[in-house]
């Protein structure tokens, strides 16, 4: 089975896409160029017949096959103790950001176990690997900006005090969807916090950058960063 799936992603390899696509990713060097419709429609295939054959089995030599991997634990239907354990027999696997925010973003079934996935996503938040730190924040961005959530949020995010830069980013890139979405909660946030100067200006360089965010907002924002020492 896997032998053929691995058959399929090599024969939608695109050698442009590949340039492409791995310069957007320096931290790795096992791309293959292979679109992401492309490996949706294969997890959708999968996804219908014997996943947990292709789960317990798959191969992780390449990019496309990791991002496989995580789209299919998107994709298929379980409960929500089965769904975790394959997600964290997954995390450990991320090792680009590209991997991680996907693999995030098709975890929906977080919108309908959110007090059972925030526990969950805990220790990640906490961890000292880049990509596992990173899979929480993604995490929260994508499911938890809301009201019932975003004083925790903004903690969690405020403790987040890591110089690896696809960590500072992700916290930089949530706390600017928090100003989106609950403005003035956050901008008391950014009145008042313990980020470090980088991770800081990113956060208000995002919001400044957003277009849901008014110029007189963006000129304030520009007035709220603060100096290289």
């Amino acid at each position: 089975m896997e032998k053929t799936i691995r058959e399929q992603i090599l024969s939608y390899v695109d050698t442009d896409f590949q340039k492409f696509t791995a310069a957007l990713l320096p931290t790795i060097d096992n791309v293959l160029g292979v679109r992401l419709p492309v490996l949706r429609k294969l997890a959708q295939d999968i996804a219908k017949g014997d996943w947990r054959l292709y789960l317990e089995t798959a191969e992780s030599d390449y990019f496309e096959e990791v991002m496989l991997q995580g789209i299919v634990i998107g994709y298929v239907k379980m409960n929500i103790e089965e769904a975790l354990s394959y997600v964290a027999k997954f995390v450990p696997k991320i090792d680009n950001w590209s991997v991680c925010d996907s693999f995030c973003a098709g975890l929906k079934f977080t919108k309908n176990h959110k007090e059972r996935v925030w526990e969950f996503i805990q220790p990640y938040l906490f961890s000292k690997k880049e990509y596992e730190i990173r899979f929480g924040v993604v995490m929260l961005l994508n499911f938890y900006i809301e009201e019932p959530y975003i004083n925790q949020v903004l903690e969690l995010l405020d403790q987040t005090h890591r110089e690896d830069y696809y960590v500072q980013m992700a916290v930089a890139w949530a706390i600017s969807i928090c100003y989106i979405k609950l403005p003035e909660i956050t901008m008391h946030y950014l009145q008042n916090n313990t980020l470090d100067d980088f991770t800081f200006n990113k956060a208000l360089q995002k919001i400044i950058e957003s277009y849901r965010v008014d110029q007189a907002t963006k000129t304030i924002m520009r007035s709220m960063k603060r100096k290289r020492k």
